[in-house]
């Protein structure tokens, strides 16, 4: 399986898990400068470790929407270039901002993703990648209306939350809604069942058409 630049595989604790060079966050295991990404707590990392092509690499600059304390977004800081981390909960916006202090490309912003006019004015345009996962109602509206922020070959990387959307339909009628409507404006490249690590949960990765 191949892993993007900065994110290895190596063995802790007598398994083989993935690790990113960076200061501990949330009392992962580390081995020397190495810290497990923890597939089970990051639905990126179970991305990674079921080998999606996140198109995730060094220098590629990043918005990461519903990055709560830094569980997942402070490993993309530590693989990526600028990252741009809204949430929209002031408690763990607080954690957010500890992980982003010892994180000179990591930026927090205390903001809605549903709302992305809200933090145009910061957020650069023509990113590479954006990250989402935001357990919300209209999780497709979402990443359509932050679609602004994309280059043309940017990458959408999506973890759709069944039970957010609709908690009395059957999962794969949510995510087949979802990936209608994510049509209207992205061309999607591959989706992948992430119950081996997050039950009802669906992974995206697209791009703007």
């Amino acid at each position: 399986m191949s892993l993007p630049d900065g994110v290895e595989r190596r063995t802790v604790d007598g398994r083989s898990r993935l690790v990113t060079r960076g200061e501990p966050v949330y009392g992962e295991p580390t081995v020397g400068e190495w810290r497990v990404w923890d597939a089970g707590r990051s639905k990126l990392g179970a991305m990674l470790a079921l080998g999606m092509e996140t198109g995730l690499g060094p220098a590629q600059s990043v918005l990461y929407l519903g990055a709560a304390s830094g569980t997942t977004v402070s490993h993309v800081a530590d693989v990526c270039g600028p990252t741009y981390a809204v949430e929209f909960a002031p408690r763990p916006t607080r954690d957010l901002l500890s992980v982003a202090a010892s994180r000179e490309r990591l930026f927090p912003l205390l903001k809605d993703a549903r709302r992305p006019e809200t933090y145009a004015h910061v957020v650069e345009a023509d990113l590479d990648l954006l990250v989402q996962d935001v357990a919300t109602r209209g999780q497709a509206d979402v990443a359509l209306r932050n679609q602004q922020f994309l280059a043309d070959d940017g990458r959408l990387l999506l973890a759709v939350k069944a039970r957010s959307e609709d908690v009395t339909a059957a999962p794969e009628d949510v995510f087949e809604r979802v990936r209608e409507r994510l049509s209207d404006g992205y061309e999607l490249l591959e989706t992948r069942r992430l119950d081996r690590y997050h039950a009802d949960h669906l992974a995206v990765v697209a791009r703007p058409r």
